[in-house]
């Protein structure tokens, strides 16, 4: 580990976060759960939010795919996703559903803004982001997919809007 120079826990929760909180909202698959921590921590988000049935660590499905990432980066339980939105917007976060949806921004023309706050909401596996959420949301974001399927699976989803804030924010005070 000290040959890669990676940070420990303690450093991890010292270290400056970029503003962007990950929200799950039912997410059934406690590995996809585990990937989106295990990013979360590579690309130093603030927190996630874990909404409605999606599991809470500790879990060993979870931690197989974390890897201890459940440990580093900050969490909590909402029992509604319209709960954590309604927090996140009274914090002052924009809230960007990422769904593919009527009026939805690609990602690659999505400006992420130094000095805001972004909560960004991922929906179950199978139904996607909840009408309620969507209509809750500031904007939706989608991912632009040229193949024949016109889904991801979760965790590489939030990996790549993960990436793409990661990138506008890091430098940004």
């Amino acid at each position: 580990m000290l040959d890669l120079h990676r940070i420990d826990v303690e450093q991890y929760r010292a270290a400056k976060k970029i503003p962007v909180t990950v929200v799950l909202d039912s997410v059934r698959s406690e590995m996809n759960v585990g990937s989106v921590f295990r990013t979360a921590d590579a690309f130093l988000i603030e927190r996630i939010c874990l909404c409605g049935i999606t599991s809470t660590p500790p879990r060993p499905e979870i931690h197989k795919t974390a890897l201890g990432a459940e440990d580093s980066v900050e969490w909590s339980y909402h029992k509604s996703v319209l709960d954590a939105i309604a927090q996140l917007k009274a914090d002052g976060y924009k809230i960007c559903s990422i769904e593919q949806v009527h009026g939805s921004i690609s990602l690659e023309e999505f400006a992420v803004s130094a000095g805001e706050k972004y909560a960004i909401i991922f929906g179950n596996e199978v139904k996607g982001v909840v009408q309620e959420a969507v209509d809750a949301s500031d904007c939706c974001i989608e991912i632009p997919q040229c193949g024949t399927k016109h889904s991801l699976n979760i965790s590489c989803s939030a990996a790549i809007v993960m990436w793409h804030f990661f990138t506008a924010l890091q430098n940004t005070d």
